[in-house]
């Protein structure tokens, strides 16, 4: 096999590419699908440790299904191996990641460094390189509107965004727009981050005074503006919302809209994958078939068949390189459809079962305050040597924390550290009579579904994992 290149691909490439993909015929997609496969496949097999040894039996004409999966588990047991620069070890972007002020910055002036959430328990290290970034905003630039008149409203605008993100970590929303506003500072009046982890009162104020033509962030923030925006306490005129990272109910798609009066939509997205389908104006969520492959399958990673809710899926990333996705396990639960969709879009469709930690609840002198799930994450996930976590909110300001502390550290010392870091999270919100106990049992996923939450608001009498 010749030497294979990797991909390079600018901005303008990138558009170019996602937009003439559309116009091609089912066979031309299928084909170029196909050729994308075999030239990621040969240059993993040529330039990962990982995948030589994996595919050491696979020859050159190979079908998808020939491949053997792989785990997020396993990747990053071999992550030196795995990825296709050698001149980047784990250590050293584990050392990168220590500082938060690299937050959107290049390590070694080539790669933005995301994580995963972890809501299967394992948090992914992932690189994003120029070209990952490139095809990840061709994709976003021409697909991520349902309806043309909410790209026109919003241009009119002036493109003033804001998300309500965690600001803390690594995270693929949090630190595309850093990276963003570091290369262009300029931006910062027309793009900005406000933080999940602030108190509600202090998450309005900032959108008060940005006066965002686009809102987005996490379903379990963007609940807790509505009453805020009814009240009138926010006051903000928004052309569309855009949610991402959780479940969106239909239920709180409708709230949303009649409280701010405009169009609201989500999308299907991973660090691993990008964007992986876009939602269209039927609530389908389209496949972005050219860069990304999906195969639901069952716990055992049988094909599962159309309109039928499959366990997990495979993804395989065509864009990636240097990591290369090659039929990567997500543990999300779809739905594969391949009938037409009325919106016109050829591409198949998916429905998700979303992830979703839980809104929790606490009573303060008589008064409740709900916080975002997504804020007690992202406090925990930085607590020192706590490896895994998942905290049980109980009425009456009762809680319990499973957790698993790094290798060597007792549960104990870590617990006392995850305490006071709990404590001085709620106590930004006006509260400071949390009971929190160490519990003897490890985090666990649920037993019939197989998801993990972080966050769970149970009953006193009833624990349901």
């Amino acid at each position: 096999m010749d030497n294979i290149q990797p991909l390079r691909i600018g901005m303008f490439k990138a558009i170019k590419l996602c937009k003439s993909y559309k116009k091609l015929t089912f066979l031309q997609k299928e084909k170029l699908r196909t050729a994308r496969l075999q030239q990621l496949v040969g240059y993993a097999k040529q330039n990962s440790p990982y995948y030589q040894k994996l595919y050491q039996n696979i020859g050159e004409n190979f079908v998808l299904s020939d491949l053997p999966p792989v785990t997020k588990k396993d990747l990053m047991a071999n992550w030196n191996n795995w990825i296709t620069d050698k001149s980047l070890t784990l250590a050293e972007v584990e050392a990168f990641m220590q500082n938060p002020d690299n937050i959107g910055r290049k390590l070694n002036g080539s790669y933005l460094v995301f994580t995963t959430s972890g809501s299967t328990g394992n948090p992914l290290v992932a690189l994003c390189d120029t070209t990952v970034n490139n095809i990840m905003s061709g994709i976003s630039a021409l697909r991520a509107y349902a309806r043309k008149q909410d790209l026109k409203a919003f241009i009119r605008r002036k493109g003033k965004t804001i998300g309500i993100f965690a600001d803390k970590g690594f995270y693929l929303s949090n630190s595309s727009v850093r990276a963003r506003l570091l290369a262009m500072p300029w931006k910062k009046y027309q793009m900005a981050v406000s933080s999940a982890l602030l108190p509600t009162p202090q998450i309005v104020a900032q959108l008060n005074q940005f006066q965002p033509a686009m809102l987005g962030g996490y379903p379990s923030n963007l609940e807790l503006l509505i009453e805020e925006q009814k009240s009138g306490r926010l006051h903000i005129s928004p052309v569309i919302i855009m949610t991402g990272g959780e479940y969106l109910s239909e239920d709180l798609r409708k709230r949303l809209a009649d409280a701010f009066q405009c169009y609201v939509q989500t999308s299907y997205a991973c660090t691993e994958g990008g964007c992986v389908a876009c939602e269209c104006t039927q609530q389908h969520f389209h496949i972005n078939d050219d860069w990304i492959i999906v195969e639901p399958v069952d716990k055992s990673g049988n094909p599962v068949k159309d309109g039928v809710l499959a366990d997990k899926w495979l993804l395989t990333n065509l864009f990636n390189y240097t990591q290369p996705f090659i039929r990567y396990e997500i543990t999300d639960r779809i739905i594969m459809h391949h009938e037409p969709c009325a919106c016109g879009n050829p591409a198949p469709w998916l429905e998700v079962e979303g992830r979703n930690d839980d809104v929790v609840t606490f009573i303060e002198n008589g008064q409740s305050i709900s916080i975002p799930p997504l804020a007690i994450y992202a406090t925990l996930k930085e607590v020192p040597q706590l490896t895994r976590f998942q905290l049980l909110v109980y009425e009456k300001n009762q809680a319990a924390l499973r957790l698993i502390p790094a290798q060597g550290v007792s549960k104990e010392a870590v617990f006392d550290k995850a305490q006071k870091a709990l404590t001085v999270l709620l106590a930004q919100y006006g509260i400071s009579t949390l009971h929190l106990t160490l519990s003897k049992d490890a985090p666990q996923q649920h037993p019939k579904s197989g998801k993990f939450k972080h966050i769970l608001h149970v009953n006193s009498s009833e624990d349901t994992l």
